[in-house]
């Protein structure tokens, strides 16, 4: 998968890296800002199974 977006991407070397580390902060700001908070509510990660 790497590969195949490296060699899609535009440019030389520096190009492409500088592209692929803005797709890295892209994706994970969407992650963050978006699929997070929606999958926050869906999953129970603060019930308490054990305990008195």
């Amino acid at each position: 998968m790497y590969g195949w977006i490296w060699r899609h991407l535009p440019g030389g070397a520096a190009a492409k890296a500088v592209a692929a580390v803005a797709l890295a902060i892209m994706a994970g700001a969407v992650l963050w800002y978006v699929v997070f908070p929606w999958l926050e509510p869906q999953v129970p990660l603060d019930r308490v199974t054990v305990g008195s």
